[in-house]
C-alpha cells in the first residue's frame, strides 16, 4: 500500500506543448530562455541565471516575486540527457540545507511535447505546498511562453 506521508512529499505536473521537444528543452537550459519565464509572478523577474547544464555542473537563479522580495535558488545537474531528461538538486540559499530534487521529463508526440515534471524530497508538507504554489504560477508563465497547457 502507497505511503500517504512519502506522497504528499512530492509534486508532479504534466504539461503539453504544441512546439518540439528542443524549444521546451531551450526553455529549462537557457539562461536567456529561462529568464523569459521562470519565477511566480510577472514575466521577466530573472534577475540572475547561471546555469552550467552538465552533469556535475551547477546552476543559480534569482529572482523576484511581485511583493518585491529576491529569492535564490541553486544546486548541481544530477542528470543531463539533452531534449530528454533533465534531474537537478534543489535548494534555496536562505535554505541550503534543505536540499529537494526536480525532474523534468519531455516526451515527443505528433503535436508537439509533452513535459512530465517532478519535484519530490521536501523536507515537510508545508514545504511542499509552498513550492506547489510557487511552481503553479511559474508554470503558468512557462505555459504562456511555449504556448501550451
Amino acid at each position: 500500500m502507497a505511503n500517504p506521508q512519502a506522497e504528499r512529499q512530492e509534486l508532479r505536473f504534466t504539461r503539453r506543448y504544441p512546439v518540439a521537444c528542443e524549444k521546451v528543452w531551450r526553455a529549462w537550459t537557457d539562461p536567456q530562455a529561462l529568464s523569459a519565464w521562470f519565477g511566480p509572478g510577472e514575466p521577466n523577474s530573472v534577475l540572475l541565471a547561471e546555469l552550467d547544464v552538465r552533469v556535475g555542473g551547477r546552476y543559480r537563479i534569482r529572482f523576484r516575486t511581485p511583493d518585491g522580495q529576491e529569492h535564490e535558488v541553486g544546486g548541481s545537474y544530477e542528470e543531463v540527457v539533452p531534449q530528454r531528461r533533465l534531474v537537478f538538486s534543489w535548494a534555496w540559499h536562505s535554505t541550503p540545507e534543505r536540499v529537494s530534487r526536480v525532474t523534468v521529463a519531455l516526451r515527443p508526440e505528433a503535436s508537439g511535447t509533452v513535459l512530465d515534471f517532478l519535484h519530490e524530497r521536501f523536507v515537510d508538507a508545508e514545504a511542499r505546498a509552498n513550492h506547489e504554489r510557487g511552481w503553479t504560477g511559474t508554470f503558468a508563465k512557462l505555459d504562456a511562453w511555449l504556448g501550451g497547457a
